[in-house]
């Protein structure tokens, strides 16, 4: 199926040139009282249904108008050799809206997600089925349904476009920027993604993500494929997250796509559902500094080959538990806090100590902040490679390269920034010039952005991954101004400064004695 570039649709979460935005105002303006968490499934299941029964009923004109050759419109079989669920007559678009006005439209739209999950087994236990609950008011979902049918999303010409793919990230970013922090856990925004994928370039193999939310990571890592001519069969998708509504988030993401993917429910620590898997790519955003993953009850698990996290912070769990899962020749990219980069709280600084001694760790970027909906906590990208001689590229081992990417970005509203395309392709250029890929230049330490460190130089460091204690200072423009003449006129500024000073003093106090004080 062909994409959208990304030139579609400028910002994840405003500056848009389509009607993603106006769509999602109109949308919004239904919600009410209605908590955005509620009323995400509410919308995005409804939009699913549109979306797969566009794609139903324009295969089923075809199909009625070749009934004289013997096609069958009612035949499930004929939908399904083309990718197409199968959606029964009564979870059909036209039926919904037929009755959007209605005081039993909750239950219809019930009825509806039974329907598809019954005859369409890849669905099961996926779609919400409480919208005839007395909470939500069904004149709104009426409204919304009517707002829903005023857009094609599933039609050939539609998919060819991936306008459900567009609508539907985007009203994810916004349900995370509307939850804020309880928003953020299944959306990592796109850039932040995007970064990771242009990276690690996954083009074969065996694709993971442990904690993959709302599979963000696994729809660009098949949008890069395509991008770059490939073939969408050449990766195998495997993910797991332990959040149930999340999941379902997941699964619904990846199928309005045609991605077919091993996603699993349940918690990855305690319930390791790809147990054996040894992936080409880990690309993951775990959820930052977890207290409560009950690591007491794993002291002893296999995967904690570099030292035992600490039971109060998850992030190096979830370090360890990818490489584990790591090929040996695979690489990992993943978004921690800040704080993993240095802490030597419980532990930490052993394993960080470890890992790095062990030569797994292959880059270290530095990110702006404001990216996240979910947390303001300052963040990081860790790149992990169990091979670095790794015979693709050049011989890494020994050294480690950082990146400190703090002043890149833009604002794109109030409280959010976003990477830019050239931004994504400074930093991915960086790193593949680095490690000896052919076509993008030879690499060169930037002052105040990009240095190959040696593990001697990290271990001067104490072992510290922060790429600021790395990349040194910015270098400054000469100017051309000789020295002598340079302080002359700094000092003469500084002079005119201080008598500027003085002047604002007796003024104010000026002012103060025509007011009766300092008298």
């Amino acid at each position: 199926m062909a994409r959208a570039k990304k030139t579609d649709v400028k910002s994840n979460n405003g500056a848009t040139v389509g009607y993603e935005a106006q769509l999602w105002q109109m949308a919004d303006a239904l919600r009410g009282s209605m908590d955005a968490a509620e009323y995400k499934h509410v919308v995005l299941g409804l939009i699913f249904l549109k979306y797969i029964s566009d794609a139903f009923e324009e295969k089923h004109a075809k199909l009625q108008a070749e009934a004289s050759k013997g096609a069958d419109p009612e035949d499930p079989d004929e939908y399904r050799a083309f990718n197409i669920f199968w959606v029964p007559a009564e979870a059909r678009w036209s039926n919904l809206k037929g009755h959007a006005k209605q005081p039993t439209i909750g239950q219809l739209v019930d009825d509806a997600m039974s329907g598809v999950e019954r005859d369409n087994p890849s669905l099961k236990g996926v779609l919400p089925k409480d919208y005839a609950r007395p909470a939500l008011d069904k004149q709104r979902l009426g409204q919304l349904i009517d707002l829903v049918s005023n857009i094609r999303i599933g039609d050939e010409e539609s998919r060819s476009k991936d306008v459900l793919g567009r609508v539907y990230e985007y009203f994810l970013s916004q349900f995370a920027s509307a939850e804020g922090k309880n928003g953020g856990e299944f959306y990592t925004p796109r850039c932040v993604v995007k970064v990771l994928v242009e990276m690690l370039e996954p083009y074969k193999g065996r694709v993971y993500d442990p904690c993959c939310g709302s599979s963000g990571m696994f729809v660009q890592s098949e949008e890069f494929i395509v991008a770059h001519e490939g073939k969408l069969g050449d990766i195998s998708i495997y993910g797991q997250e332990s959040n149930y509504t999340t999941w379902r988030l997941s699964k619904m993401n990846l199928a309005i796509r045609g991605i077919d993917g091993q996603i699993a429910h349940g918690d990855t620590f305690h319930n390791d559902r790809h147990p054996d898997l040894k992936a080409d790519y880990i690309l993951a955003n775990p959820p930052f500094n977890v207290s409560d993953w009950r690591g007491e009850l794993l002291r002893e698990d296999k995967r904690w080959q570099y030292g035992v996290p600490p039971a109060s912070n998850a992030n190096f769990a979830w370090v360890q538990h990818m490489v584990y899962h790591l090929s040996p020749t695979g690489i990992a990219g993943f978004v921690l806090a800040n704080g993993s980069m240095s802490s030597n709280q419980s532990g930490e600084g052993d394993i960080r100590k470890n890992l790095v001694e062990a030569d797994l760790v292959d880059c270290m970027i530095a990110l702006p902040g404001q990216l996240f909906y979910s947390t303001q906590i300052p963040a990081c990208l860790w790149f992990l490679s169990r091979d670095k001689k790794n015979h693709k590229f050049r011989d890494r081992r020994g050294h480690v390269l950082f990146i400190d990417a703090r002043k890149l970005g833009s604002m794109v509203d109030r409280t959010h920034k976003e990477l830019t395309a050239e931004d994504i392709s400074r930093i991915a250029n960086t790193y593949h010039a680095w490690r000896g890929e052919k076509d993008v230049g030879q690499y060169e330490d930037v002052p105040g952005f990009c240095k190959s460190a040696t593990l001697e130089e990290i271990l001067k460091h104490g072992h510290v991954l922060t790429p600021g204690r790395y990349v040194g200072a910015e270098a400054q423009e000469d100017d051309g101004e000789p020295f002598e003449d340079k302080m002359k006129r700094l000092t003469a500024q500084l002079h005119e400064q201080m008598l500027q000073a003085r002047k604002l003093d007796d003024a104010i106090e000026a002012n103060l004695k025509e007011l009766g004080y300092g008298e």
